[in-house]
């Protein structure tokens, strides 16, 4: 099938060239839309209590969709008057803005006021993601003066610096990504033409999946986090495919023609890379599983881009190349000696040789570098993950500061009686008895209720002034802000940080319903113990699906059993010894990055569905170079040394392109981005150097003949399939 391809792909190598290029054109042109259709950090589910009671207190209770907090700050030569003055005036011009429903001023609230510094809460009846004309009228109203300044907070603020964050992140790391990607390839070809190809082939991959993402978010929400992902993949995944098939196609071509080089490249490169593509994509499908929209958005992304990149590889560049031919070595820089074999096999021989030591250092290294993973703490990332100049960041962190205190954080609680209205006596009754019951956990500060609306009232006092025609006239205002029908609504503010463990098993605790009476609660408690309920509750799943996929595919590649689940457990292993350095790096501090005090709860993940396929690039292309000479030998150790010692250098420079591209992610503004990139990099850097390396073929050396071990149909496959590697 791969030799029939190839072959198709020198025939018709300039109708698939024009193809490619309508079909680039049409795509690039949408690619740079994609920002528009792009909203939110993903951290949605669309099912659960918290959803439900944000629609019930929305819809119901008339509470904001959303709110922007105004946070006004003076220097000390500003006369308070003059403040007071200034706040006064600026909320007064902000009242007739669309979509204004509440505006809580200072002056509502004394808490909100101190001497330097102040806010107001402005809450609007739109979604965070369709708040764009409200913002830019807010802004223009709301500047800072001589001496007093202005700075907007929000769901909605942060939802668009993240975006614009996120454009400037994508150009900063490809102004870093792609020259040193460039110069490694350079490098590795010596020739200026093999070098650039590989550069125009990522990006091709990228800009056509960005085009195809555009029309995507038209149907389905994305997370802003789609700028950062699909260019961290597709550039490497795209240069590096591209780099393994110009080095087949550039070997072949010393000893064929263009035709027949073109072929051989797609059967030989382009089977590794098909099944590449395929672990790639499995590990990344695996997040579906997780009903958080983050996950789908970079599940659906990756899976696009590996297509793209993928397809490319098989279509358009062994056409290319095959309308190149011989020019590929043209513009020759450097002279480069590519086979590197004395250097390889003298590498290879010497781990061959001391395969037990060398199999047991490498274990003691990815032990040493998986311990602090014990001390890893995640976190839904917040203001804080931006860039600390931008306003929105500095506003957030000032009111936490101000206003919050360290620990803070409120529950939204619906109370629903399934018979009664709430205003009757058993009812009033049964609500008291929860309210007591809640003021004896030893983290709930103080609780806002219908109880609370005339003082310290036990349920047969507030039921008497409530069926008092004077005082209920007087009440009503707020007895309709806070009763509908067979439901209420309280507040119940803890003190403990919303991302807690005491928060997160307070909610689950208190969340009932017992026949006579529903208990739903939201709040970021809620939202925080729904998100991670989901993601260890699926992950297992996600793994389950990952591992089996994979190994049924590496099975069907390497006849082999022994082989897949080996490279099923090293994987891990190089992840695990990945997350143990990020949380060094990054929680404490160290290499020159700001300490942290959390990890982005979405990176594990992340990092995993990434990794776990394109670490198998590796994999495939260094045992499909064993297996071909294993089948031809029968010698196991010979096939290693043989096999590591022609693939390590692809392999090297393979890893270094994608290490930069990712790495260079590491140096952006986006906390969680850089992470990210930072994350992917460290995996694929040990997962190349000591796994592929040195545990790879010491643990092929230890086990002998034991790792083509297989059941007996799948030896009969074997015998009649001969791989030309």
């Amino acid at each position: 099938m791969f030799k029939s391809l190839g072959k198709m792909a020198y025939v018709y190598r300039w109708i698939i060239l024009a193809l490619w290029v309508m079909i680039s054109f049409l795509l690039v042109s949408y690619a740079f839309k994609l920002p528009n259709v792009l909203s939110g950090d993903g951290f949605e589910m669309k099912k659960g209590s918290y959803a439900e009671v944000q629609k019930i207190a929305s819809e119901e209770f008339n509470l904001p969709n959303n709110s922007v907090i105004v946070l006004f700050e003076k220097e000390k030569k500003v006369e308070y008057e003059e403040f007071i003055h200034f706040i006064q005036k600026k909320l007064e011009s902000v009242r007739n803005v669309e979509g204004l429903v509440s505006l809580i001023s200072p002056y509502d609230r004394e808490e909100q006021l101190k001497n330097n510094v102040a806010f107001a809460v402005l809450g609007f009846d739109r979604e965070f993601n369709n708040m764009e004309d409200i913002l830019r009228e807010l802004k223009r109203k709301l500047k800072s003066e001589d001496g007093i300044y202005i700075r907007l907070t929000g769901p909605a603020l942060i939802n668009e610096d993240m975006n614009k964050a996120s454009q400037e992140d994508l150009k900063k790391a490809e102004m870093i990504g792609i020259p040193i990607a460039l110069i490694i390839l350079l490098i590795a070809f010596g020739s200026f033409v093999a070098a650039f190809i590989p550069i125009v082939i990522g990006l091709l991959a990228v800009s056509c999946s960005m085009g195809t993402l555009y029309f995507i978010g038209q149907y389905k929400e994305l997370s802003i986090f789609t700028l950062n992902i699909v260019p961290m993949i597709g550039l490497a995944l795209g240069i590096d495919f591209a780099l393994l098939f110009i080095s087949r196609f550039r070997e072949e071509l010393k000893s064929a023609d263009i035709k027949g080089a073109t072929a051989v490249a797609v059967q030989t490169a382009g089977r590794a890379i098909l099944f590449s593509a395929l672990c790639v994509i499995l590990g990344l499908a695996g997040m579906l599983v997780i009903d958080v929209e983050i996950f789908k958005t970079v599940a659906i992304s990756g899976v696009v881009i590996v297509i793209f990149s993928s397809v490319i590889a098989l279509t358009f560049l062994p056409a290319l190349l095959s309308i190149i031919g011989g020019n590929i070595n043209r513009l020759q820089i450097l002279n480069v000696n590519e086979s590197g074999e004395s250097v390889w096999h003298r590498f290879s021989k010497f781990v061959m040789k001391r395969a037990g030591k060398l199999a047991l250092i490498s274990f003691g290294i990815l032990l040493l570098f998986s311990i602090p993973i014990f001390q890893m703490k995640l976190s839904i990332p917040d203001a804080t993950a931006l860039p600390k100049k931008y306003d929105t960041r500095i506003a957030y962190e000032t009111y936490e500061k101000e206003f919050l205190g360290k620990n803070h954080s409120e529950v939204l609680m619906i109370v629903r009686m399934k018979e009664n209205n709430i205003l009757e006596e058993e009812s009033l009754r049964q609500i008291e008895n929860l309210l007591q019951k809640l003021r004896k956990e030893n983290i709930v500060a103080n609780i806002d209720s219908i109880f609370s609306i005339k003082g310290d009232l036990n349920y047969q006092q507030l039921y008497r002034l409530l069926h008092n025609d004077e005082t209920r006239r007087k009440l009503d205002p707020v007895i309709d802000r806070l009763v509908k029908g067979n439901q209420t609504i309280f507040t119940v503010r803890l003190n403990v940080d919303f991302d807690s463990e005491e928060a997160k098993e307070f909610v689950k605790r208190w969340e009932k319903n017992d026949g006579q009476m529903e208990v739903l609660l939201g709040g970021l408690p809620k939202f925080n113990q729904e998100i991670y309920d989901e993601i260890s509750g699926n992950f297992k799943y996600s793994l389950l699906i990952v591992f089996t996929s994979t190994f049924v595919i590496l099975v069907i590649a390497f006849r082999s059993i022994v082989v897949p689940l080996k490279a099923i457990v090293m994987n891990i292993m190089s992840l695990i010894a990945s997350f143990g350095l990020l949380v060094w790096i990054f929680q404490e501090g160290h290499f020159g990055f700001e300490a942290v005090s959390t990890i982005a709860l979405m990176i594990p993940v992340f990092v995993f569905g990434v990794v776990f396929g394109l670490s198998m690039d590796y994999e495939v292309f260094l045992l499909s170079k064993i297996q071909e000479i294993y089948l031809k030998t029968g010698d196991n150790d010979k096939a290693t040394i043989e096999g590591l010692s022609t693939t390590s250098r692809v392999i090297t420079f393979a890893a270094l392109i994608m290490i930069i591209v990712t790495g260079a992610f590491a140096f952006t503004g986006i906390v969680p981005v850089r992470q990210m990139g930072l994350g992917i990099a460290l995996a694929i850097f040990i997962d190349a150097t000591i796994v592929r390396l040195l545990l790879v073929p010491s643990l092929m050396k230890l086990m002998g003949n034991v790792n083509w071990w297989a059941p007996k149909f799948l030896k009969k496959l074997q015998q009649n399939v001969f791989y030309e590697y």
